[in-house]
């Protein structure tokens, strides 16, 4: 089972207006929602996929049980823990042009329902299980938050792969998760040595594909062209793709073409948490993959 954890959640809202004027007042053309964060991005995909995924975190206020109805009408497994906040909003804008986005703040977590959480977090995972820890943390939820998961999910005997940034990931790093995809800038914001920790580190460099340090080596995976579109949720589908190789111990050259094809097909895809099934297809075979 692939579990993803989003502690940070949030409902997307994508507003399309002819021409986005500054400080003007627009008829709204099309309202679309879905649930978004990271975290939900990942488990999205991996439904699209076919896999067994749940996905957990937490969730609160009317916002979080229309995310919970959403996920419900999708045919996603949710198990969040409750909190007395509001969860957040996101809001796109979208015209012909570009798109600006408003991101609201997330909830404060009390210490008890982070406790909860961790509970039941505790007892939703099994031995060969692997989880994904992705996005920011709430206020309330201490830096070491994910360092916190990944030495629960170690005892319990599940695999990790953690997407995060800052403080978050040097702390997550620490704990010695089985994978960690940060992203070239993220990468830099690490004192050296940071990465150690960690027994396998995919850096993303957005089109230009994966940089690998496994316990196999080094590997660089490269897709065969670059493809134009949304590149919102192609590292999430990076990290679905990476979750499922190690739960199926597929070997990197396979496991990394698998994770590039399947981020050049998000790219495509109008929306994050979803990726184009022809492109990736198409792409998978003609990924280069060679020692670096």
């Amino acid at each position: 089972m692939i579990i993803t954890v989003t502690l940070n959640p949030a409902l997307d809202l994508t507003y399309t207006v002819g021409e986005l004027v500054r400080h003007g007042t627009h008829r709204v053309e099309t309202m679309a929602e879905r649930p978004g964060g990271k975290g939900l991005n990942v488990a999205a995909v991996l439904h699209l996929l076919g896999e067994p995924v749940v996905a957990t975190g937490l969730l609160g206020g009317v916002t979080g049980t229309r995310i919970r109805g959403l996920l419900g009408e999708a045919g996603i497994s949710a198990e969040f823990t409750p909190i007395a906040g509001e969860t957040r909003r996101t809001v796109a804008v979208v015209d012909a042009t570009d798109a600006t986005g408003f991101w609201e703040p997330g909830p404060q977590v009390s210490g008890p329902e982070w406790a909860a959480f961790a509970d039941r977090f505790r007892a939703l995972i099994a031995p060969g299980d692997v989880v994904t820890l992705s996005g920011s943390l709430p206020p309330g939820i201490p830096e070491d938050g994910y360092a916190h998961l990944i030495r629960i999910a170690a005892e319990a005997g599940a695999a990790t792969v953690l997407d995060t940034s800052g403080p978050a990931l040097r702390h997550g790093l620490a704990a010695g998760p089985d994978l960690a995809k940060p992203n070239t800038a993220e990468l830099a914001d690490l004192a050296p040595g940071d990465t150690r920790g960690a027994r396998a580190v995919v850096v993303s460099h957005g089109p230009g594909g994966l940089h690998a340090q496994t316990p196999d080596g080094a590997w660089q995976a490269t897709p065969p062209q670059q493809l134009t579109g949304n590149p919102t949720g192609a590292g999430d589908a990076c990290v679905a793709a990476l979750a499922r190789g190690l739960r199926d111990r597929t070997p990197w050259p396979q496991l990394l073409a698998d994770a590039v094809a399947l981020s050049a097909a998000a790219v495509v895809a109008p929306v994050a948490g979803t990726a184009d099934l022809d492109t990736y297809a198409r792409l998978r075979p003609a990924v280069t993959v060679r020692r670096a």
